[in-house]
């Protein structure tokens, strides 16, 4: 036995596994001592700042794009759920033809606008990018993949991510990041986008500490003077899908003050205080008011989109409100010739679980969590629907005065006083079968699904587009 041992250790000590061990031995302290230096991307400064260039709506506009007809749409959070759901969407509006100006067109190339929040910033970052090529690889890139599983493996079998997850500067949002910027999104930046021009993709998180919408826009980064163009797609993804305590805040750095940023003339008019102290114009505005200052606030801690708008419908509304009117913001958009203005809004909502309801058991933490912020989310979205229809007689009315001027006002179609809102809102509820309601209403909102319940989502959206009164009456007017 201890012949057996000796000639073991002798074995062991050769200069060939000398040179192994020490090898191996020098890459555990190579990667323990990089576990201090781990740190998430950096988003770029802003040389200077320039408000005719960058990411913007008015840099976006073709001359392929009609500009009597607008459509903006909003796709709701809710994981593969809610990328299926509105990718669904999409194919519809794919197959739907229009008459633009005596010719055919697809209804599909006539979107402008994409707001998007959570889940359902991937199918709308995704199509930006890629166009024609989504209704190809989407599927088999992101919907029916475990994006879940291959998060969990990347985490779990990579010893270079040990190490960076070990870094205060690197966590669970920057490791997905990666992920998307390597296996969905292709490396792609705001720069591709911007060459890409419309639609325009707003991708939406949330301030952790003030709670504020933060949309992925230059508009957006003028304010504390980064450059968006430099930055990945995939980013800004993860930023809108950090689900609190699920996965971390994406984190951003701060230079304002460094760039010579100075406020549009309607954002300094909406800084005033107003006569009326409960003016939502003048609230909106100052919740800038944190961002223009890197010393106090030099980093800026991004999380889930849906904490502050779940359907992506807000960064529309307060565009307006903080512009002063729907005339100043098609003036600065470009899009003074608009008469169809249409908002379609995909909500892969969710199921309120009312078993306590029949309980007499104290429901446990993880219940009243998930109803704390189901029932939040679910009363905002209702009043962020009701504000939008509320707005449309007086954006009517107000595009009428500003466009028309001195002239008499006239409803004629293509005169200054033809304007027209469309809602066309694309949600479970607006199926028959209560029954397929609630599956769909359960799926989870995690990051994978079944193949089959990816399918029976996007069949159901174009379903409900073709079973839509406000659809087919938008679809009636344009034919």
């Amino acid at each position: 036995m201890n012949r057996n041992f000796s000639v073991n250790q002798s074995k062991c000590l050769t200069p060939r596994r000398q040179r192994g061990f020490c090898r191996f031995i020098l890459w555990l302290i190579f990667l323990t001592a990089g576990a201090g230096c781990a740190h998430y991307p950096v988003n770029q400064p802003l040389s200077h700042f320039d408000p005719e260039t960058g990411y913007r709506a008015r840099n976006l506009i073709t001359p392929e794009n009609d500009d009597q007809v607008l459509i903006l749409m909003g796709f709701s959070g809710g994981g593969t759920r809610a990328a299926a759901f509105s990718y669904g969407v999409l194919e519809a509006f794919r197959d739907t033809t229009v008459t633009i100006r005596g010719s055919q067109r697809r209804l599909l190339d006539e979107i402008d606008w994409i707001s998007a929040v959570s889940g359902g910033s991937f199918t709308a970052a995704y199509y930006g990018l890629f166009r024609e090529r989504t209704f190809e690889d989407f599927e088999t890139r992101f919907l029916k993949k475990d994006i879940q599983g291959e998060l969990a493996k990347a985490t779990l079998f990579n010893p270079i991510n040990w190490v960076k997850l070990a870094s205060a500067f690197y966590d669970r949002s920057d490791l997905a990041a990666e992920y998307y910027d390597k296996h969905v999104f292709e490396g792609k930046t705001y720069g591709d986008l911007l060459a890409r021009k419309v639609p325009m993709v707003v991708i939406n998180a949330t301030d952790m500490v003030h709670g504020t919408r933060v949309s992925f826009l230059q508009d957006t980064f003028d304010v504390f003077c980064s450059d968006l163009s430099s930055l990945p797609v995939a980013r800004a993804c993860a930023a809108s899908s950090a689900i609190p305590m699920v996965l971390s805040p994406v984190t951003l750095r701060s230079y304002a003050g460094q760039c010579g940023f100075h406020m549009p003339k309607a954002m300094e008019e909406a800084m005033k205080p107003p006569r009326d102290v409960s003016s939502r114009r003048f609230d909106l505005a100052n919740n800038m008011m944190p961002f223009l200052d890197s010393q106090r606030k030099p980093y800026i801690h991004l999380v889930d989109g849906g904490v502050a708008d779940n359907l992506g419908l807000r960064a529309a509304l307060e565009r307006v409100t903080l512009m002063g009117s729907p005339w100043t913001t098609l003036q600065y958009a470009r899009m003074e010739n608009v008469h169809k203005i249409v908002f379609v809004l995909v909500n892969a909502e969710t199921e309120i679980d009312d078993k306590w309801d029949r309980s007499e058991i104290i429901p446990p933490f993880a219940a009243m969590l998930d109803s704390y912020s189901s029932i939040a989310i679910e009363r905002y979205n209702m009043e962020t629907v009701a504000l939008l229809m509320e707005s449309f007689p007086r954006w009517a009315d107000e595009i009428r005065r500003g466009r028309c001027g001195s002239q008499p006002i006239s409803a004629e179609p293509g005169s200054c006083g033809d304007i027209e809102f469309y809602l066309v809102q694309v949600k479970f509820d607006a199926l028959d079968d209560e029954a397929e309601r609630s599956v769909l209403k359960r799926l989870p909102t995690s990051f994978v699904l079944k193949p089959e319940e990816v399918d029976h989502l996007r069949d159901s959206a174009r379903r409900i587009l073709a079973d839509s009164k406000e659809f087919q009456r938008l679809i009636h007017d344009l034919r």
